[in-house]
């Protein structure tokens, strides 16, 4: 499906540089250029993703196009989730009380904010894999 990868000369960073993750980078993914860190963000990656597409050995291969493959997932699940709540309360009024419509509007809102968190994530990640670096701060 895809070719197979070429293999990257990438300069060592320069000090300053070297496994430094930005704020809010996931926790589950070692930051760049530490040992492993592209095979701890494949596999988080992953587990983002629908689980059909660890059926596809080339984006396993190819990070940056998971990377890029995840984005567009959450993205979709921010339009899902924000289509619902503006859809939730004219959906139920008639099949629901109002508690179970409130519930059920304040489960959207927690699902919305927490994607805008892996949205941040997985952007922060798939920037990392196409080169981005950071560094400290004092």
């Amino acid at each position: 499906m895809f070719p197979p990868p070429q293999p990257r000369q990438r300069p060592t960073p320069p000090e300053g540089h070297r496994g430094v993750a930005p704020p809010g980078w996931p926790r589950q993914v070692r930051p760049p250029d530490a040992p492993d860190w592209e095979t701890t963000a494949a596999s988080w990656l992953l587990d983002l993703c629908p689980p059909d597409y660890r059926r596809f050995p080339g984006l396993r291969r190819h990070v940056v196009v998971l990377a890029r493959f995840a984005v567009l997932h959450v993205e979709a699940q921010q339009l899902a989730t924000r289509r619902g709540l503006s859809e939730i309360r004219g959906d139920l009024k008639d099949v629901a009380d109002e508690a179970v419509v409130l519930a059920a509007v304040q489960t959207f809102q927690l699902e919305d904010a927490r994607l805008m968190g892996v949205r941040r994530e997985v952007g922060l990640v798939e920037e990392a894999l196409r080169g981005r670096r950071y560094r400290v701060r004092m």
